[in-house]
């Protein structure tokens, strides 16, 4: 199965290693953690009360950008940092 990829002229003279390195640097990926489990993955996050769920915005590479009490709060602060979030279950 082949399948072409429409490419805007700037993309259009980077090469497919460039442009997908471009694209991974605008992904983004939200997940559902602990709030007792957040300091093992993002130190500098404040002390959360334990027992509940919050969503935890990551750049594609793994590093935590926010921790927030929705979902739909990750999605927002992906979109105003021009990042393409992805849900992981």
């Amino acid at each position: 199965m082949s399948a072409s990829i429409h490419r805007t002229p700037a993309v259009a003279s980077m090469s497919a290693r460039d442009v997908a390195t471009y694209a991974w640097r605008r992904l983004a990926y939200v997940r559902v953690a602990r709030s007792e489990d957040v300091g093992f993955f993002c130190p500098d996050a404040p002390l959360l009360a334990p027992g509940r769920d919050v969503f935890v915005l990551y750049a594609a590479d793994g590093t935590p950008i926010l921790v927030t009490d929705t979902r739909e709060s990750a999605i927002a602060n992906a979109q105003n940092e021009k990042l393409e979030a992805l849900s992981v279950h």
